[in-house]
C-alpha cells in the first residue's frame, strides 16, 4: 500500500511544463496503479470480521476507484463529450 501511495505522490509531482504525451503516460501509469490495488482490496475484504458492528464498504471503494479510473481514461483517450454530471465519491467507507 505504501508503494502505491508513493507512486501516486510521484505521479502527482510531475512538473507543470511537462508535455501532453508525458502527462498522458503518467496518468495511464496512475490508472494502472489503481487497478493494481484490487488484490490488496480483495485480501483485506477476506480478512474482515463479518460480525463487526461497523464494516468497511469494499463495494463503495471499488466503485469510487472505478469512477476515478474512468475519469482518467476519458482524459487520456481525449473523449470529448458534452459536460455531464459526475456522481460524488463516497469517501466514507463504513456502514
Amino acid at each position: 500500500m505504501r508503494l502505491s501511495i508513493m507512486t501516486l505522490l510521484t505521479v502527482l509531482a510531475v512538473p507543470a511544463h511537462a508535455d501532453t504525451d508525458a502527462e498522458r503516460e503518467a496518468l495511464a501509469r496512475l490508472s494502472h496503479e489503481i487497478e493494481a490495488l484490487e488484490p490488496l482490496i480483495r485480501q483485506a475484504e477476506t480478512q474482515a470480521d463479518p460480525g463487526a458492528r461497523i464494516r468497511f464498504r469494499y463495494d463503495w471503494l471499488r466503485r469510487d476507484l472505478a469512477r476515478i479510473r474512468a475519469g482518467i481514461a476519458d482524459y487520456v483517450l481525449d473523449v470529448r463529450e458534452r459536460p455531464r454530471d459526475i456522481p460524488p465519491l463516497k469517501g466514507d467507507y463504513r456502514r
